[in-house]
């Protein structure tokens, strides 16, 4: 694995298994004490946004956080989000694709409520405040509406 900063740390002759730097990707080898296979460091999951007129814009989001704060912090033209994510303005208001419906679930009954607000409601419709990003959510596709609210 060239790629691999453990294996870098033994040619120089460094302890082995040392943790990764920060920030870095730990290798998929399997550890020496359990066989299992060793989990990337800090693994993000993608998030494509399709805008209005069509633009893709891909970011990647850490687990935990919600697609709409994955957005705001990306600079994603249309998510207003002007409630901070509290479920209180419908200003986050997205299209979820159709292959990502199931994974990322069905709206509560609050953000139902919320969405009686915004623009051009649609059966894949969902509050971006209230989608939490996880690795399984990686590769997710969320489309912008023309405008919100």
């Amino acid at each position: 694995m060239p790629n691999c900063p453990i294996e870098t740390r033994h040619a120089r002759g460094t302890v082995p298994f040392a943790p990764a730097p920060s920030g870095a990707d730990l290798c998929r080898r399997p550890s020496p004490k359990t066989g299992r296979e060793r989990k990337r460091a800090n693994a993000m999951a993608r998030i494509t946004y399709i805008l209005h007129d069509g633009t893709e814009r891909v970011v990647e989001a850490e687990p935990g956080m919600t697609v709409m704060e994955a957005a705001v912090r990306n600079s994603i033209p249309g998510i207003a989000a002007e409630c901070g994510g509290a479920c209180a303005c419908a200003t986050c208001h997205v299209y979820v694709d159709e292959a990502w419906r199931d994974p990322t679930g069905s709206p509560e009954q609050m953000e139902e409520d919320m969405l009686d607000f915004a623009f051009d409601i649609r059966p894949e419709s969902r509050l971006s405040c209230q989608i939490k990003v996880t690795e399984a959510l990686d590769g997710l596709v969320v489309r912008i509406p023309e405008k919100q609210i």
